[in-house]
């Protein structure tokens, strides 16, 4: 089966930001390219049952999921704009950063724990976290749509894979998201296209087992396929 990609917030003649294939391999070289410690990668997540949960490496302090969603895609869960508390980091998805969805998911797993997440000094995050840590939302998708630095590094892992992403008009199916844990142990989720970071449950006590039990219900109610695909932001054991 080929891994999916995502979902682009709106079709153009050629995308600024290609998809990116739900590939741990992938991911984990962007980020390390980035300036990600190499302490730390992506790593696939086989299943939401607890042994496949079991076998991820911890600590993990992220998840990215990219899910094909339905017509029926109302989860409830449409963040709050006016909240700027929940976590340290939220970023938009604007129309230009088209099929983004991929690399804003990982800032917001990583950009929200850089206290345990080392960046390589002048390096392109080390450069993003500096330059964006007083904006908004919506003043950091500006600020990511003009890095050229950053949109070249995306384009170059836009291009690996088993499959060939789409550049142009050819429609994607999948969106990712990322889910984290906040301060107050809120399981938390961050969606650039929605309105802000919304909190799925409170007193989460494993951000695994919070997420899984959190798709099984949108897959029960039909707000998403099963189409899906998790990955971990872990530390390497």
């Amino acid at each position: 089966m080929e891994p999916p990609v995502q979902e682009p917030a709106e079709e153009e003649k050629e995308y600024r930001w290609p998809a990116l294939e739900s590939d741990p391999e992938i991911f984990t070289s962007y980020m390390s390219k980035l300036g990600m410690s190499d302490d730390w990668n992506i790593c696939e997540i086989f299943g939401m049952d607890d042994d496949c949960l079991s076998f991820v490496p911890r600590p993990c302090v992220g998840v990215i999921v990219t899910f094909e969603r339905t017509e029926n895609r109302d989860d409830g869960k449409q963040g709050d704009g006016t909240s700027s508390t929940l976590v340290p980091f939220y970023m938009k998805q604007t129309k230009t950063l088209d099929n983004a969805c991929g690399i804003i998911a990982c800032l917001h797993a990583i950009m929200n724990h850089t206290s345990d997440i080392s960046l390589t000094a002048d390096s392109i995050l080390d450069k993003f976290q500096k330059e964006t840590a007083d904006k908004t939302a919506e003043e950091r998708a500006t600020y990511l749509e003009e890095f050229k630095e950053f949109q070249e590094e995306h384009k170059s892992h836009a291009s690996q894979g088993q499959t060939e992403a789409p550049t142009s008009s050819k429609k994607v199916l999948h969106h990712f998201v990322a889910f984290i844990m906040n301060s107050a142990n809120q399981l938390v989720e961050l969606d650039g296209t929605k309105d802000g970071p919304a909190v799925i449950q409170d007193d989460c006590e494993d951000l695994l087992k919070g997420v899984a039990t959190e798709l099984q219900r949108r897959l029960a109610d039909g707000n998403i396929t099963e189409s899906l695909s998790m990955m971990a932001l872990s530390k390497k054991a």
